[in-house]
């Protein structure tokens, strides 16, 4: 019987998108929401979010790679936003294969990826399980070979029964509240919160962040980047000076296990740094993208 988390008080279905002017397309495990912009003859841009804010988050960046002629591809991860809460592991192997799902269903057959935070990592290990599929590799901030340090609510994930309550009782606005460390520079934190709420009177959400949690995919993945530095694929890394969330000196690791990786550390900045820093991140990313690399096939 599904913990009854009493602020979740709304199912995500097929009646409730109809009434939205989003775009949805059922894949494998479930409907995912997404949205597709930019003209149809740009490179491809995948845009993967993080552990629980959705999509949203990739705001600015979709703009501005949009206005500079990108075809860019944003999506909500299963459990996240308006996409499904399928019963089922929330793991790599999850993540992965709705990536993978979605590109089939909107013919992508090669594309650039930008991944944040958790979606550094699941941007990562698709790229190592299909690397004839990606062009180019951006990650910002991501979780990388060490874990992503866990506040008390998230460490009570790794007790079963426990952790559904204390989410039931107090996780609503703890999670909403502690998205205001992703910030460096906090003018923005209340609208963010307030766009982040939105998904969590759906069912399933906690669930989800919860097997999520307990399928460690915030505690470090070091075998992918070691797969992924031999690769010889080019990758951009971004690293906010002040990340709060995961240390800025995580980036050592990546640095170290994937050769000739382009890192660009910004400046005043917390986890988020394409959000709060759009006029720096935004440029690194597009010329990152339109350079041409003989290592590169072209787009198939």
């Amino acid at each position: 019987m599904p913990f009854p988390y009493r602020d979740e008080t709304k199912e995500l279905n097929d009646a409730v998108r109809a009434s939205l002017p989003d775009a949805f397309v059922r894949l494998a495990d479930g409907v995912t929401h997404y949205e597709l912009g930019g003209p149809e003859s740009g490179q491809p841009v995948v845009l993967v979010h993080g552990f629980s804010v959705p999509y949203f988050i990739w705001d600015p960046t979709f703009a501005a790679l949009t206005s500079a002629g990108f075809r860019v591809l944003r999506y909500d991860l299963y459990g996240r936003g308006l996409s499904d809460r399928p019963r089922t592991s929330y793991d790599m192997d999850l993540f992965v294969r709705q990536l993978h799902d979605l590109l089939d269903a909107h013919h992508l057959q090669q594309v650039n990826i930008i991944g944040l935070s958790m979606g550094g990592a699941i941007a990562s290990a698709f790229t190592v399980r299909f690397p004839e599929r990606v062009r180019r590799l951006a990650l910002i901030d991501p979780v990388g070979k060490q874990g992503m340090p866990l506040s008390w609510l998230y460490k009570a994930a790794f007790l079963p029964g426990i952790s559904e309550l204390i989410l039931g009782l107090a996780g609503t606005e703890k999670m909403v509240k502690g998205i205001a460390s992703d910030f460096f520079v906090p003018e923005h934190i209340t609208i963010f919160q307030d766009k982040y709420r939105a998904q969590m009177q759906y069912r399933g959400f906690k669930r989800a962040i919860l097997s999520t949690l307990r399928n460690k995919m915030v505690g470090g993945h070091a075998n992918i980047y070691d797969q992924l530095g031999k690769l010889s694929k080019p990758v951009l890394l971004l690293w906010g000076r002040n990340d709060g969330t995961l240390p800025f000196d995580h980036s050592q690791d990546i640095i170290a296990a994937v050769p000739g990786i382009e890192f660009h550390p910004i400046e005043n900045s917390g986890h988020i740094p394409h959000f709060e820093k759009p006029e720096i991140v935004n440029p690194i990313l597009i010329n990152f993208l339109i350079k041409n690399d003989a290592k590169t096939p072209a787009f198939l």
